[in-house]
């Protein structure tokens, strides 16, 4: 899964899998656009990929804001001339609710993150792609866009929105070179999922170690999702090892999710 030459621009790589991600692809040979609102959080990344002999761009910025999309496109192109692999990484959890009970603001905000802000990262990048003849984007979805869970409408309606997205951009990048591929992971071990079993927890009125057990417990191996099976999964799909997979949803999930 050899990436040397590649640029990849990688949203919400400050953290969690973007993180890994990032310093997976550039363990691979990519140089790294890190993109996210925290700059601390992706200075340290900048370190880490710089460590390993490979260059990163640092570019903090707000997804869900166009302008700010169209800023990052600016200054990559300005750095790198050119840009090969688009991850879509930038997810934020949404109220945990039943329906009726959800406040509008923050339903409109999980879209705006979850699926408007990939919308104009796909619009800024793409092109340019299209231009050269070539790229991957790689969008992260997740097992919940296909096994919801309770009281999370918002978070899955923008999963289930991600995967209609990426297989028709496949359909419309059919004869340009490019590629479009989603992974669905499961439960990721780290402090994000570890957050989401709090609010869990809250919700239903149960201890967080239990909320944590009824994770674990539906994966036939028993465990949550490493980050790292998910990054290697984003460097094949952006290697040319995957220069026949196009429009596919593939799921990282312990087996919690099968089809």
């Amino acid at each position: 899964m050899n990436l040397t030459n590649k640029i990849a621009v990688i949203t919400g790589a400050g953290q969690g899998i973007g993180r890994e991600i990032a310093l997976a692809m550039a363990q691979a040979g990519a140089d790294i656009v890190l993109a996210a609102r925290s700059e601390d959080k992706l200075r340290a990344v900048q370190a880490e990929i710089q460590a390993l002999g490979r260059q990163a761009l640092v570019v903090p910025t707000d997804i869900t804001q166009r302008a700010e999309v169209q800023q990052l496109a600016e200054a990559t192109f300005a750095h790198f001339a050119h840009v090969d692999v688009l991850v879509n990484n930038s997810g934020i959890a949404g109220p945990v609710d039943a329906l009726w009970k959800l406040d509008a603001d923050e339903w409109q905000y999980t879209f705006d993150v979850n699926v408007n802000g990939a919308f104009y990262c796909c619009q800024a990048f793409i092109p340019s792609m299209v231009e050269r003849g070539s790229g991957a984007v790689i969008t992260i979805g997740s097992m919940t866009g296909k096994r919801p869970m309770l009281h999370r409408t918002a978070y899955t309606s923008t999963k289930m929105a991600l995967v209609g997205m990426t297989r028709t951009l496949a359909w419309d990048l059919a004869d340009s070179g490019v590629r479009a591929n989603l992974i669905s992971p499961g439960a990721v071990a780290g402090q994000r999922m570890e957050n989401s079993f709090v609010a869990q927890a809250k919700a239903q009125g149960l201890p967080v170690n239990e909320i944590r057990e009824q994770f674990t417990g539906v994966s036939p191996q028993k465990i949550l999702t490493p980050p790292e099976d998910v990054a290697q999964t984003a460097v094949f799909l952006a290697s040319d090892l995957a220069t026949s997979i196009t429009g596919e949803d593939i799921n990282v999930s312990a087996g919690v999710v099968m089809y």
